[in-house]
């Protein structure tokens, strides 16, 4: 079983209304088949993601990411040391380990995942696969400082030049504890929610989902049932959408950036 840097991500799943409807979904976008016996969607037989039946109709339709820990009881308890709550305290999963919902200072809600018989993920940053976190509040300078406080981030503010050729966006990219702040051990970002947003848009944590084609994948989504929340743009990272499943679900994809052109 593989260890994983405390605070990184682990594992996703959404919480769908129509279970079977979001097999289809997903099953067609992203070329997932799904384990008969568990509630986990595999690409090339492995793990890649959960879709999970909503059990109450006033739990939002949404894709959760959880976030490793090796002891999610202590891990709670410097989540409320650093400002953050609790939305569901420690509880134990069958095969699965220990899960428990947290919420950050700007509300943004995220899972914790205390390895069970396995730990998650057996495949990230494939088309198909997750591939990075984005925070979204209206409080940067709490969320930042709660982020490195409980989970040893390590922050590298964008060039706001680079990021969206020089409108002055804040956007803070994050590392893992013991390496080099920097594009290539970044997994996960920050970004504001600002005032172009409706003023009902709470904190959130935005999954990115890696696709070989940004466009291809919105015009799937599209003929599936789905919307275009956010068209495709071309940033540093890749070209990126953000989208709404058939039953709501936010998530985003990811394709990464083309190689330049051999002279």
């Amino acid at each position: 079983m593989a260890v994983r840097t405390e605070g990184t991500p682990c594992w996703v799943d959404a919480q769908l209304p129509d279970l079977e409807a979001g097999k289809r979904f997903y099953g067609e976008l992203f070329g997932w088949t799904f384990d008969p016996d568990r509630d986990e969607a595999l690409l090339d037989g492995r793990r890649a993601a959960g879709l999970v039946p909503k059990r109450d109709g006033r739990m939002p339709t949404t894709w959760t990411l959880y976030l490793a820990t090796a002891d999610a009881g202590t891990l709670a308890a410097r989540i409320r040391a650093a400002g953050g709550q609790m939305v569901m305290d420690p509880y134990p999963v069958g095969p699965f380990g220990v899960y428990a919902l947290a919420a950050d200072p700007g509300g943004a809600v995220f899972g914790l995942r205390q390895d069970g018989d396995d730990d998650g993920f057996e495949v990230t940053d494939e088309p198909g696969a997750f591939r990075w976190m984005e925070v979204h509040t209206r409080r940067p300078d709490a969320v930042d400082t709660f982020y490195a406080t409980v989970f040893g981030y390590l922050g590298r503010q964008a060039d706001a030049r680079r990021e969206d050729g020089g409108a002055g966006v804040d956007y803070r990219v994050w590392s893992p504890p013991g390496s080099r702040p920097g594009d290539d051990s970044a997994f996960a970002g920050r970004a504001v929610i600002t005032d172009a947003f409706p003023a009902e848009m709470p904190g959130h944590v935005l999954v990115h989902f890696a696709v070989a084609d940004c466009d291809e994948a919105c015009e799937t989504a599209v003929r599936l049932g789905g919307r275009v929340a956010t068209p495709a743009v071309d940033t540093p990272h890749g070209r990126v959408a953000v989208l709404h499943d058939d039953q709501g679900a936010r998530f985003a994809v990811l394709a990464a950036p083309k190689p330049p052109p051999v002279d």
